[in-house]
């Protein structure tokens, strides 16, 4: 078969502010990319919220786009991949229509909720895996029920953000195993729905979703979908993955001790694990990989690079613009300190009211001082964030960097000196998982070894922790440290 006639890939990830899709080779190449932005609702304080139907007119938008400049290429696609932002509770009716807005990862009205789900299931921690916390879905419904009864008692299905695109992508309402376990519904460790779980909530297992492992076949694209973007009719819809998982797959982290940062609108300290290895005592989050027989455990920061975006729109000056001054390396610390708890924090404090702070201002400080607090204050949180899964299951010995903070090769320094770990830019950091969703695609198709297709991406950089600023950086965390207490005590 002649290279023009080889199989692509689709990947989908329906992120938290926009949709992106790829267009993968056999070769493992990016061929094509499109993306679609979203927008978020915030009603009332700790709520966030988007419309379902925005992902779906999102993702079938991205791939128009594919199909309008790339036409040969997408009606060689064989199999598709779905990423996408976990624990979003889209609640269905019995015709599958939304009830309300989706209520998201990134919101924290439930804290109620998880106190009252602790309470009636004991053995919550250790068939989840995780603590109660006002991000995952389980809380959510919770106060569904307790808030808006008429709309809990219609409820027929509950989605999440990628098993809703699929079902209007297919017809089908199933889902895999690493964004089931977020929801808290799930008995991780042995990758079934728990109908202890559900009860707790109300729920019962007919308002579950079939379940799938992400590389395994889910569903059949809708034919008239195929046939608006010049598809075949068998195209395969694989089970896909949670973001995370379907970065990691997109790394090639697909082995147990394989590690990664990300630093996307939230931050994730990932590390895979070949068995089910629940720490909910500091808020560590155990959750099944994408793959059969793995699993993974999390480390979560709710604002990443969304404090340095935070910063430039109260500035009114682009990111890169507040970056360019301090260059790609810095002598040591800020003066400033900065909390990044602007949407509260998950690891390792589990507190939605946490809030974001600066310490140590003067009179004679200057913008750049702060901006370089801002990525200090983020790179102190990922050491929380390392320090709490470091201590669940052994130290983590290096970092590939991904997500959209991966461009700053000055925020990737500023990492190594503060994690005092050998930290990587790698190649096509930004879209790992839409990359690995369609590596998931492509495994539902061909049955490949997983080995064979989620390989490593080239790494562009290295990062290692310099001797001359290591000291300080310890000195400076430690302090750091201090603050979230102080201030909470404060307030």
């Amino acid at each position: 078969m002649g290279k023009e006639e080889d199989d692509l890939y689709l990947g989908l990830d329906i992120g938290t502010s926009g949709v992106k899709a790829v267009l993968v080779s056999e070769a493992g190449a990016i061929l094509a990319t499109a993306a679609r932005e979203l927008a978020l609702s915030h009603p009332a304080p700790l709520w966030s919220e988007q419309d379902p139907d925005s992902w779906v007119d999102a993702a079938i938008g991205a791939v128009d786009d594919l199909a309008a400049r790339h036409p040969g290429e997408v009606t060689r696609v064989r199999g598709i991949g779905l990423s996408g932002q976990m624990h979003g509770a889209t609640l269905l009716d019995e015709d599958g229509r939304p009830l309300r807005p989706a209520i998201l990862w990134n919101d924290g009205r439930s804290q109620a909720e998880c106190a009252v789900l602790e309470q009636r299931c004991p053995s919550l921690h250790a068939i989840a895996g995780n603590l109660a916390m006002p991000g995952f879905t389980a809380p959510k419904l919770l106060w569904v029920a307790r808030h808006e009864p008429k709309i809990f008692a219609r409820i027929a299905k509950v989605l999440l953000p990628k098993a809703y695109v699929r079902y209007r992508l297919t017809g089908e309402m199933i889902e895999d195993m690493s964004d089931a376990a977020g929801t808290l519904w799930l008995d991780v460790g042995l990758r079934r729905w728990s109908p202890l779980l559900l009860h707790a909530t109300g729920l019962d297992l007919h308002h579950m979703p079939r379940l799938v492992e992400g590389s395994e076949v889910s569903a059949m694209l809708a034919p008239g979908l195929a046939q608006r973007w010049g598809m075949a009719k068998d195209v395969v819809v694989a089970g896909g993955a949670g973001d995370n998982a379907a970065s990691a797959i997109g790394l090639g982290a697909i082995a147990p001790g394989d590690a990664f940062l990300s630093l996307g609108t939230s931050g994730v300290v990932f590390r895979v694990t070949d068995r089910f290895a629940p720490a909910p005592a500091s808020a560590v989050h155990a959750f099944c990989h994408a793959l059969p027989g793995l699993w993974h455990q999390m480390g979560v920061m709710l604002s990443a690079a969304a404090s340095l975006a935070w910063l430039a729109g109260v500035m009114e000056t682009p990111a890169a613009a507040l970056l360019a001054p301090l260059g790609e390396r810095v002598d040591g610390p800020s003066p400033i300190r900065f909390l990044p708890y602007l949407d509260g924090e998950r690891t390792p404090h589990n507190d939605t009211a946490a809030s974001g702070a600066f310490v140590g201002l003067r009179g004679a400080t200057g913008r750049t001082q702060v901006v370089q607090a801002v990525l200090e204050g983020v790179a102190f949180a990922a050491r929380d964030n390392l320090a709490a899964l470091s201590a669940a299951s052994g130290p983590v010995a290096e970092l590939d960097l991904v997500g959209g903070g991966s461009r700053s090769s000055l925020w990737a320094q500023i990492c190594a000196d503060v994690l005092g770990i050998p930290v990587h830019r790698i190649e096509e950091g930004e879209v790992g998982a839409a990359l690995g969703a369609s590596r998931l695609g492509r495994l539902a198709v061909t049955g490949e070894r997983p080995a064979a297709v989620c390989t490593r991406p080239r790494r562009l950089a290295s990062f290692t922790p310099r001797a001359s600023v290591t000291e300080a950086y310890d000195e400076a965390y430690r302090r750091w440290r201090e603050l979230y207490r102080a201030l909470k005590e404060c307030s």
